[in-house]
């Protein structure tokens, strides 16, 4: 059974109905679970974490990839990579995510919206929303990272916003060999050119990042796109 929407999507339906009607949360996510055919929200928050696209996506992943996830404000890629980084977690490894557009406070909450409570991965996961986010940065703490490390980076187009930083890139460049070398799996978040029209291709691609500076786009091994909760993955080659 498809879900009418993302699950984050349906817990803030759910959020509006309690608030509108007055009842307490989980009764109204019980009865946002009923419109989707399932007899409670507990039946289908664990149906929903066996369909994510984050899920099916992870397997494809392999250590060494830099990865590309990008899309329009809104379409949901911080929540993609976080599910993304859920799934690492969920098979042992650990995972890490570099934000130069979020508080923590920002990506426990984000966590909270896929249904994650961030206490469950306490020791498996690290954040950082330092102003000195950059490839040198990601590179010299996650020095000792193990193999199998996920890495989010939020995101691509803000790693050379201060003029002391490399030019994109040589960031990416760098990037891509440190996580070849340590073997780790680095996943960027990209934003998307406002040129892009969905109504002439149902996702953007490779064609469609944004690109304030120049960068060599076939740096990247892998790319993940969405829109309208369609999700388009590559392998380069």
């Amino acid at each position: 059974m498809r879900l009418s929407a993302p699950i984050y999507h349906l817990k803030r339906q759910a959020k509006r109905l309690s608030r509108e009607a007055g009842i307490p949360l989980h009764d109204a996510l019980d009865r946002i679970a009923e419109t989707e055919g399932f007899s409670a929200w507990s039946m289908l928050a664990a149906k929903a974490a066996a369909l994510t696209p984050a899920s099916r996506l992870f397997p494809q992943f392999h250590a060494g990839d830099l990865v590309l996830v990008g899309a329009r404000p809104g379409q949901g890629k911080t929540l993609m990579s976080l599910e993304l980084a859920v799934e690492a977690m969920r098979s042992g490894h650990r995972a890490a995510f570099f934000s130069l557009e979020y508080t923590e406070k920002d990506v426990l909450d984000r966590l909270r919206a896929i249904g994650v409570e961030p206490a469950q991965f306490d020791r498996s996961f690290e954040i950082d929303c330092s102003d000195a986010v950059s490839a040198d940065h990601v590179v010299k703490q996650m020095a000792t990272a193990p193999r199998g490390t996920f890495v989010v980076i939020d995101y691509l187009q803000l790693l050379d916003q201060r003029r002391e930083n490399p030019d994109l890139t040589v960031q990416v460049r760098a990037l891509k060999s440190f996580a070849r070398d340590q073997g780790l799996i680095v996943v960027c978040i990209s934003q998307i050119d406002r040129s892009y029209d969905p109504a002439v291709k149902p996702c953007p691609d490779i064609t469609d990042v944004r690109l304030p500076n120049p960068l060599d786009l076939t740096l990247f091994d892998k790319t993940c796109f969405l829109n309208n909760c369609e999700v388009q993955f590559r392998a380069a080659g």
